[in-house]
């Protein structure tokens, strides 16, 4: 494999979830009715930014801000405690540009340190303390499912949908293509405990894509929490939302579709992680994806290496487009 693999034994800044995504739009009311479309609920709304809850405990997963120009805000990621916070102020390189701690004027209160990705400049951001919500209910059923040699269903018993919005349960992952692969995977493998679920490689051996879980020890996680992959000009790839079940993710499919939104690509099955796919572009071209049932991890798990190909993406639903790839 190529460089840029080091391990450091240094106390590394403890992760324990990705909470929340932000996003800055030119035309902030077509970038909120796409939202409530896509399936959040708006939760708040301070000064020019709309937050926006998923059903499970997160205070909020997204926040959409008015602005003159398109453009992402960066992702946070809870912390295992205040001391991991001080410990970002204190121990990140200069060119992060870490902020102090200082308080969050979000949903959930809590308290956060921004910092700026040493290589290509985007904004990152750490939490702790805010305040979980009680979950709500998603409005699916838990299904059972009638196989052909073994039924699950009672006699009598439906499966009936009403057409509608997908409902997001929580951020998943987020990805970025940056400009350098190997500092990139020195600094967020040296800094913070996250973890390489999968390396992809290219013909030369030469390590360009990652996607990161976070070590948690026997904790299950998802299979990623970010990724990242070489490229021309940095930009942010995608966020990804999890929805109930495959129901739900096709009802949104279609609640979108009709809607006259733009698909990027799905519905599709991807082989690492192994979750359903449906990616739809935003009123600014965003990438915003709905999943469901992705692998979960813990670290008995070991790193896999992969050569990439357009196969190794996934294995069925439709073909790659090329502004997914870009």
């Amino acid at each position: 494999m190529g460089s840029g693999l080091l391990m450091n034994t240094a106390k590394k800044i403890n992760l324990v979830r990705i909470a929340h995504v932000y996003y800055k739009h030119e035309n902030i009311e077509k970038a909120k009715q796409f939202m409530e479309d896509f399936g959040f609920v708006e939760t708040a709304q301070t000064g020019k930014k709309t937050f926006y809850r998923g059903y499970g405990t997160e205070p909020f997963v997204l926040a959409v801000e008015a602005s003159t120009k398109n453009e992402f805000g960066g992702a946070a990621f809870v912390v295992e405690s205040e001391e991991d916070l001080e410990l970002a102020t204190k121990s990140l390189p200069t060119e992060c540009k870490a902020t102090e701690v200082y308080d969050l004027d979000t949903p959930g209160g809590g308290r956060a340190v921004t910092f700026y990705d040493p290589v290509d400049g985007f904004p990152f951001h750490l939490v702790h303390g805010q305040t979980p919500v009680e979950p709500r209910d998603p409005g699916f059923p838990t299904l059972k499912i009638n196989y052909p040699t073994e039924k699950n269903r009672g006699p009598n018993e439906f499966q009936r949908f009403k057409k509608r919005p997908a409902p997001v349960h929580k951020l998943g992952h987020f990805g970025m293509c940056v400009t350098d692969f190997a500092k990139c995977y020195d600094f967020y493998s040296t800094y913070f405990n996250f973890h390489p679920s999968e390396l992809v490689h290219n013909d030369e051996g030469v390590n360009k894509t990652v996607f990161f879980r976070l070590n948690r020890g026997d904790e299950l996680v998802d299979h990623h929490c970010f990724f990242f992959f070489e490229g021309p000009k940095m930009h942010v790839h995608h966020s990804s939302f999890e929805t109930h079940d495959f129901d739900a993710q096709v009802l949104g499919h279609d609640w979108l579709r009709h809607q006259g939104y733009e698909n990027c690509w799905g519905v599709g099955r991807h082989v690492m992680g192994s979750q359903i796919f449906d990616y739809w572009f935003d009123p600014a071209r965003f990438i915003l994806e709905h999943y469901v049932d992705g692998d979960l991890l813990d670290m008995r798990e070991p790193t896999h290496h992969t050569k990439a190909a357009p196969d190794n993406l996934h294995v069925w639903g439709p073909e790659v487009p090329a502004t997914f790839l870009q």
